[in-house]
This record gives structure tokens, C-alpha cells and sequence, in this order.
């Protein structure tokens, strides 16, 4: 178990994190593309929602 730990140690000093504005700017990216494909979505759903009012 100490060696499981000490070589996840030694893997995560290994990581290139990225710097902070890299950070900010992909988060923006992440936020902006989930609201996007959330509008769409729920977009769509109204549409087939009226769509099956209009059948039925």
C-alpha cells in the first residue's frame, strides 16, 4: 500500500498542469459549450413537446 502511494506521488510531480490563465480560458470553453448544448436541448424538447400536443 506505501508503494501504491509513493509511486502516485512520483506520477503526479511527472503532470504539466496547466497555468492559471489556460485554466480560466478552458473553463469558459467547458461552461459556455454545456450551455449551449443545454439551450439546444431543452430547445428541442419544447419543439417535440409542442409537436405531440398538435398529434394528440
Amino acid at each position: 500500500m506505501i508503494n501504491y502511494f509513493k509511486q502516485v506521488k512520483e506520477e503526479a510531480s511527472k503532470v504539466s498542469w496547466p497555468d492559471k490563465k489556460t485554466t480560466y480560458n478552458l473553463t469558459f470553453v467547458v461552461i459556455s459549450v454545456s450551455l449551449l448544448v443545454a439551450f439546444y436541448i431543452g430547445l428541442l424538447d419544447f419543439v417535440f413537446q409542442k409537436f405531440i400536443t398538435l398529434i394528440l
